[in-house]
């Protein structure tokens, strides 16, 4: 699942790691990003610490036996986290799907944050990117969805993701237990509190009336462009059966 920062990415991967037959990994590459930016992020010595920073060995370990030995293997991935640098081949095993979100109410999200984010930091551009490429090679679409749609009909949503790669539905994923999960990545602490809470998807906040500052709005411009590309593809909700 390749997402980019402020969505719902992580109450989706709750909704996957409650799934008996689903092992979950949290952002398998963000050390290796922090390695090779130098970005200074909230716990950056924690991730460090936690994860390979070569993206060899983490493509080895994402390509290798499925921890548990369960049948479905759900990575989340930061798509931001994706530089030039890393290969892609080792990609074309997988099945892909995309997580969006409106671009005006995630770029004023994220600005508070980080104040001056480029396009880049948003994962729009490399989204679009991975998505051209595996819609290509598959000779069809991978299935994205739009985080909205995702809180506004969970069971609809996830029902409709669930058919486009072949899985079936569980109930499982529409609630969970509150709390940490041994799964987390190590940034946990600085930003899962309102996950770890929850014990469920919670219904969407108006979006509409989101404030991105002035000097950002050539970013949005460019962050409208790409979810553009890739919101036309989006999965709508099968009624709950």
């Amino acid at each position: 699942m390749w997402s980019g920062p402020r969505t719902v990415s992580t109450a989706l991967m709750r909704a996957w790691g409650s799934r008996a037959d689903t092992a979950v990994v949290d952002e398998p590459l963000y050390a290796f990003y922090l390695a090779a930016t130098g970005l200074d992020h909230p716990g950056r010595d924690l991730v460090l610490a936690s994860q390979p920073a070569d993206w060899r060995a983490v493509a080895a370990r994402l390509t290798g036996p499925v921890p548990g030995g369960r049948p479905i293997f759900y990575q989340k991935h930061m798509a931001h986290h994706l530089l030039p640098e890393v290969g892609r081949d080792w990609l074309g095993g997988f099945r892909h799907a995309f997580l969006l979100r409106e671009p005006r109410a995630m770029l004023a999200s994220l600005a508070r944050v980080i104040p001056t984010p480029r396009a880049e930091d948003t994962g729009l551009p490399q989204q679009v990117e991975l998505f051209e490429r595996f819609a290509e090679a598959e000779g069809a679409p991978p299935p994205v969805i739009d985080s909205r749609d995702v809180l506004a009909d969970p069971e609809g949503t996830l029902r409709a993701l669930c058919a486009a790669l072949g899985v079936p539905f569980d109930p499982a994923m529409l609630a969970w237990e509150p709390g940490p999960r041994d799964t987390d990545g190590a940034w946990a602490p600085f930003w899962y509190a309102s996950v770890e809470a929850s014990t469920g998807f919670a219904p969407p906040r108006p979006e509409g009336t989101a404030e991105v500052p002035d000097h950002l709005s050539d970013v949005l411009a460019v962050c409208e462009a790409h979810y553009a590309v890739l919101h036309v593809h989006r999965l709508t909700g099968h009624p709950a059966a």
